[in-house]
């Protein structure tokens, strides 16, 4: 292509924020180093990018793909038929748009958009957030050009001649963040993502009365799905004044920065921050994801002393005492902070961007 044109990327994946969160990042710093640049997504119809892409400014056009039902393989009949019909879509979209390189980073419509776009000769990056690779770019690693991934250890999964280590994208401004240091108190946040943690909230649930004698501050996202039974508990514990009962957190940079400890699930997202922040942290990986991937996440951070895992199951038990013992141990808060800041990937997006211009001028 010629080098001054503007380049045309397709970019493609969803299903959850863990993958579109990071497409849309890669498609902001594609247009921050070259504001002519074309983008389009492609996404399943149905699913939450269909919403979140056009809110954050770009096209999006929508495949019929679905997953297949494990539990019911007779099921996957339609299944197929609508592979086969969105396989003839990407087709269609691929020749109106012409793009000169594509992006996948997981879910059911990347699965179809990617393998069409490789067979047509199109160069593809892919881009995998877990440290447990997705089924979707597992079956696309013979496609792919490139691999960018957030984890160590990748040849498991995918040719090391395709591996670049970039890490995930985070919320950059997460780094502006304001601490306002209390000579008395120590703050704990617990986050469980927008719709919330049922196993950390009960936790916290059956630990109030431990929680309201401590001489910690409390921050408690319970999400938006627990936040009723949550606060209805909070009020039965008498509103104690050092824990904050929310259901959603703004200002998420100050949060941070004022936490000593944070409690979270071990989504990709979750933990590029963490690492980028450089939090000692318990992670609690949900049970209930593709693969068992959190707990692969968490597991890279935990052999490498950079966080403490507490399994789902044991969360109700174990939880809070853990919390409250490591917010008694500064030393061991500030190993486990110095070990998780070695693990940061920096500027993510934009290096995964400038690989996908690469690929394109290639």
């Amino acid at each position: 292509m010629n080098e001054s044109q503007p380049i045309r990327v397709l970019i493609s994946g969803g299903g959850t924020g863990g993958h579109i969160f990071p497409a849309v990042s890669i498609a902001n710093a594609l247009r921050e180093i070259d504001p002519r640049t074309e983008i389009l997504f492609v996404g399943a119809l149905g699913r939450m990018e269909m919403q979140r892409v056009p809110d954050a400014g770009y096209q999006i056009v929508g495949l019929p793909v679905r997953g297949f039902n494990r539990a019911q393989p007779w099921k996957n009949f339609s299944v197929l038929i609508d592979l086969i019909r969105s396989m003839r879509m990407a087709k269609r979209i691929i020749r109106d748009f012409r793009p000169d390189v594509g992006v996948g980073v997981g879910g059911y419509a990347s699965g179809a958009a990617m393998k069409v776009a490789a067979r047509m000769g199109i160069p593809v990056l892919l881009q995998e957030q877990n440290g447990f690779a997705g089924v979707t770019n597992k079956l696309l690693r013979n496609d792919a050009a490139k691999i960018c991934v957030a984890y160590e250890n990748m040849e498991r999964f995918f040719p090391k001649d395709k591996i670049i280590l970039t890490g995930n994208p985070v919320r950059q401004n997460l780094l502006n963040g304001t601490r306002h240091p209390s000579p008395v108190t120590r703050n704990l946040l617990i986050i469980g993502g927008s719709l919330g943690a049922r196993t950390i909230n009960e936790a916290i649930i059956h630990a109030l009365p431990t929680l309201c004698k401590s001489n910690i501050d409390v921050v408690w996202q319970t999400g938006k799905t627990y936040f009723e039974r949550c606060h209805q508990a909070w009020e039965e514990a008498g509103k104690p004044a050092n824990i904050e009962c929310t259901d959603f957190l703004t200002n998420m940079p100050d949060r941070y920065a004022q936490a000593d400890l944070v409690i979270s699930r071990a989504g990709a997202s979750s933990i590029s921050e963490l690492c980028l922040l450089g939090k000692a942290s318990i992670l609690v990986p949900s049970p209930n994801v593709a693969e068992d991937h959190q707990t692969h996440n968490a597991m890279a951070l935990v052999n490498k002393d950079a966080a403490v895992l507490v399994r789902d199951i044991d969360a109700d038990r174990d939880l809070i005492p853990t919390a409250l013992q490591l917010m008694e141990d500064e030393n061991r808060r500030k190993a486990l902070s110095t070990n998780i800041l070695t693990l940061a990937q920096r500027n993510s997006a934009r290096r995964i961007a400038e690989e996908v211009i690469k690929l394109a001028k290639h």
